[in-house]
Formats: structure tokens, C-alpha cells, sequence
């Protein structure tokens, strides 16, 4: 365990977590990943609560026990593989305590595969899993008692090749440059089922990556067919306030409908690119920790070219659950009419 079977320095292990009030008070994201081929562990939380987003990050050096999921503040036990964890922030910012258990069994996310030219920029197995969460939590002056009926817990776990900031850019930046990106990622809950969609697409709307997958227990995994996604944006943005998400066959189409109940970007906080303060993998010095927050009424550029993780409420075939509405989407994507960069919701 302690040396992976390559010398990609950009080799890495992560998880993440999502647990969302259903009525959209709150919204907790958290993660943990170790960078094997840079010696580096990392953890970081953050909370929406209103427009402000509290944050907590904390790097250390990657020890020698790799069993041991804890940096600083932050650290996730694993009380039994695959079905119940504790997630615990324990900081004068923002704390919880968090017992997540799952309530169906994790399903297999397709292959993810990218490449720029013919360099290999990301490759990853992942599985993902959703379950009831209960506990407390505080951030910002108030604290939430969490519970299974009135909140939802979702995971992914992933592991592979991911590009670790330091390499990308400079000539094979500039002679590889992206056009356009789009992304949907959502993992909901219902009460006797889970439903899996995903759905990336290049610039003009080839899809590199496909699911649409229904997981109840003791029955076999219903595939859902090619997810087709109507999303209704924010005029003058790219945020989406709703969509409607076709799914299923000519013989039984189904409609899965999202309402954005509250949003966090990525960039903000929790260390994803483009984030300009922290990423995921880079060596800050043993013992790092750091505490942020962000008035997400501000404008911040640079969230809008990342991805943004939206809580949100859900209908199915006559059954309301919740999950993670993940989307980004940037640059050209002629499906959504989007011409560049600078194109946004009429």
C-alpha cells in the first residue's frame, strides 16, 4: 500500500462527501485524498449556510500509515467497509460529527478516461454510494441537527491519474487548449432506490462518458439508457436553476426532474481547479491548515470556470428524492448553444 504501481506524479486516491439539508439551509461538502507520488495528504470541508460558504483545509505529509484518514482538524473513520463511516471536523470554525450509513450498495461509475492530444491527463475508477447521515454539525454561528428523514448523504470514492497543479500549462497549454466542457454528475437518493446519471461532452457534444443507472436492493441494476438533459439557466450566468433529464426508452421514457434547492462551487474552498488560493495535491508543509470564507453574493470569476455542486430536489416516477446536481460547463458546447468562454444564458 505504500508505493502505487506508477510513477505518474499526478497518481492519486480520493473521496468525497456531500451531505444536504432537504430543505436547502445547508450544504456540506468534504474530502480527503493522499498524492502517493508527492508525499502529500490533504482534507477539506466546507458549508454553505445563506450566501456565506465557510471553509476548512488542512495538507500534511503523507505518513507511513496509510489506514489513518485524518489531517488536522479533519478525519473519517471507517467503521465498517462499505457501510458505515464517521465524518468529524473538529475545529472553532466549523465542526461536525457525522455518522454516515449506507442505504444501498455502492454501484461502479463507468471508466473515465481523458486525454489531451496524446498525453494521458486523467484516468479513474470510481464507485459511488448514497445513505442517511446523522449527527451535528455548527458553521457560521448555528448549529444543525442532522438526521436521516430531513438530510441526505452521498459518496465517491475514485483512484487513478488526475492532474495534480504544476505541469499543464506553458507551450502544451497554449497548443492544446481546451474549447469547450460539460459535465453532469448526480448521484440521488430516494427512499427505496438510488439513481446514477452521468453525462460529459466535448465541445460539440460528442459524449466521452454515459450512465444512467437505477440501484434498488435484491434486484438487478436498471440501465436507463442515453440520459438527455434539458437545463434551464440563470439569464446572463451558466448556473442552472432547473432541468429535466430524459431518461429510459421509447417504450417507457421517464423524466427525472431537479430543483436547485442551494449551490457551492468547487473552486471556492474545497481545492478545485480553477481555485487560486488551494488545490488538491500541493505541498503546503507539514501541518498546514487553513481557515476561509467566502460571501458568495460577490462576484468570483473564477468559479464560473469549475464545477459547481448544487443540492437539489428530485422527482421520478412519482417519487421525490434529493442528491447533488454536479454541473459545470464551459467554453463552446453547441448542444446548449454556448459559442465560447464568454457565452451565457440569453
Amino acid at each position: 500500500m505504500k508505493y502505487v504501481a506508477t510513477s505518474d506524479r499526478n497518481a492519486y486516491d480520493r473521496c468525497i462527501f456531500h451531505v444536504l439539508d432537504h430543505q436547502g439551509r445547508a450544504l456540506l461538502i468534504l474530502g480527503l485524498g493522499v498524492y502517493p507520488n508527492v508525499g502529500v495528504i490533504d482534507a477539506y470541508a466546507t458549508v454553505r449556510v445563506g450566501n456565506t460558504l465557510h471553509a476548512v483545509r488542512a495538507s500534511d505529509a503523507l505518513g507511513e500509515d496509510r489506514t489513518r484518514l485524518a489531517v488536522g482538524p479533519l478525519r473519517i473513520e471507517v467503521a465498517e467497509p462499505l457501510r458505515r463511516l464517521r465524518l468529524i471536523c473538529d475545529d472553532d470554525e466549523l465542526s461536525y460529527d457525522i455518522t454516515w450509513t449506507a442505504d444501498f450498495p455502492a454501484l461502479w461509475e463507468p471508466h473515465h478516461v481523458q486525454r489531451r492530444g496524446d498525453r494521458l491527463t486523467l484516468e479513474g475508477r470510481r464507485f459511488v454510494q448514497a445513505g442517511g447521515v446523522a449527527g451535528a454539525m455548527r458553521a457560521g454561528g448555528q448549529e444543525f441537527r442532522v438526521t436521516p428523514a430531513e438530510w441526505t448523504g452521498t459518496r465517491d470514492r475514485s483512484w487513478g491519474v488526475r492532474p495534480i497543479p504544476g505541469e499543464e500549462g506553458g507551450r502544451f497549454a497554449e497548443e492544446r487548449a481546451t474549447e469547450g466542457f460539460h459535465w453532469i454528475w448526480c448521484p440521488v437518493r430516494f427512499e427505496d432506490r438510488f439513481l446514477m446519471v452521468i453525462v460529459q461532452e466535448d465541445a460539440d457534444g460528442h459524449r466521452s462518458l454515459n450512465e444512467a443507472t437505477l440501484v434498488r436492493p435484491g434486484r438487478r441494476d436498471r440501465q436507463l439508457g442515453w440520459p438527455q438533459p434539458e437545463i434551464t439557466y440563470r439569464s446572463g450566468t451558466r448556473h442552472p436553476e432547473r432541468a429535466l433529464v430524459h431518461l429510459g426508452d421509447v417504450r417507457k421514457p421517464w423524466e427525472l426532474e431537479v430543483e436547485v434547492l442551494t449551490s457551492s462551487p468547487l473552486a471556492l474552498g474545497a481545492g478545485y481547479p480553477p481555485a487560486d488560493d488551494w488545490q488538491h495535491g500541493t505541498w503546503q508543509g507539514r501541518g498546514w491548515v487553513d481557515r476561509r470564507s467566502y460571501d458568495l453574493t460577490d462576484a468570483h470569476p473564477l468559479a464560473a470556470y469549475g464545477v459547481t455542486d448544487h443540492a437539489a430536489r428530485f422527482s421520478l416516477d412519482g417519487r421525490v428524492g434529493h442528491g447533488v446536481f454536479e454541473h459545470g460547463s464551459f467554453g463552446r458546447h453547441d448542444p446548449s448553444g454556448f459559442t465560447g468562454f464568454d457565452s451565457v444564458a440569453p
